[in-house]
């Protein structure tokens, strides 16, 4: 078959959860983008001319229409650049699973589509607060953005740190023939309430990146209360983010323990001996 032709099979909805939906993911996402999102794939799944990159570039023009919108600063763009930077998400979630049902992903896919969310982020967060201060005149407008623009920045930082050093210390039992759970979730709720969010494959963590763009880029504009949901959006970010930075320093108190215990159950014979490495800590 010729690169770019229609294959003429729409996979099932089911194939598509089974092989393309994470097994926990974001609540917004699980409720809000998958089941919109999921129906979409399978109707360009046959065409393979639409590749991850080319999804991921259609998501990046729909978040410039999304700027557009934001830039007019009135009740009506605000509501458009809403509107637009909610498909232009569903439209970069679509990309992965494309890649996880076709087998189409690339490692230079995956860097793509991080750079350009974080361009699309960065110029939404430019043109909303940016529209409305030539709107209002409103200097806090502009303190907001920078707030929302440096909030946004400590999150991928913190999120990738912290995935880093639970990778590590994985990394290091799994050598001694310990798996451990991924650290692939980050957990944030406990006990009964969380078992019942991790059944229907919604994360812990309740207000990760994902609901902080969601609620400033899209609750913000729809409601008009920009300031307002900007303000909560930042305030619970940072309380989640917390809770992420309690868990690790308790599992990284830990961790030497349970390395050594692990080491201690390894005969001589089974595997060479791994020298204890704790975290390092500042």
């Amino acid at each position: 078959m010729a690169d770019g032709a229609c294959t003429s099979r729409h996979p099932a909805l089911r194939e598509i959860r089974e092989r393309t939906y994470k097994p926990v993911d974001a609540w917004w996402t699980v409720l809000l983008v998958d089941p919109l999102a999921s129906r979409l794939v399978r109707l360009v799944a046959p065409y393979r001319w639409l590749t991850p990159n080319v999804l991921t570039l259609i998501a990046t023009v729909i978040g410039a229409g999304a700027m557009a919108g934001f830039a007019r600063g009135d009740q009506r763009g605000l509501i458009v650049g809403a509107v637009l930077f909610h498909l232009s998400f569903v439209v970069d979630c679509m990309d992965g699973k494309i890649a996880r049902l076709n087998g189409t992903g690339t490692v230079f896919g995956q860097w793509l589509d991080f750079v350009l969310d974080r361009v699309r982020v960065f110029f939404c967060a430019l043109t909303l607060f940016g529209g409305q201060y030539a709107r209002h005149h409103d200097v806090a407008y502009l303190w907001l953005m920078s707030v929302a623009i440096f909030l946004d920045l400590i999150r991928y930082l913190n999120g990738g740190q912290v995935d880093k050093v639970r990778r590590g210390m994985a990394e290091e039992l799994d050598a001694l023939g310990f798996p451990v759970e991924s650290g692939d979730e980050p957990r944030s709720l406990t006990g009964r309430a969380g078992a019942c969010l991790r059944r229907n494959r919604i994360r812990t963590h309740l207000f990760s990146g994902i609901e902080y763009e969601m609620f400033v880029y899209i609750i913000g504009p729809l409601t008009g209360l920009i300031f307002e949901v900007t303000i909560f959006s930042g305030a619970a970010l940072l309380l989640f983010e917390f809770v992420l930075i309690i868990r690790l320093h308790q599992a990284t108190k830990a961790f030497p323990a349970r390395l050594a215990a692990a080491r201690a159950s390894v005969s001589p014979a089974d595997s060479e001996p791994v020298p204890v490495a704790a975290p390092a800590s500042r």
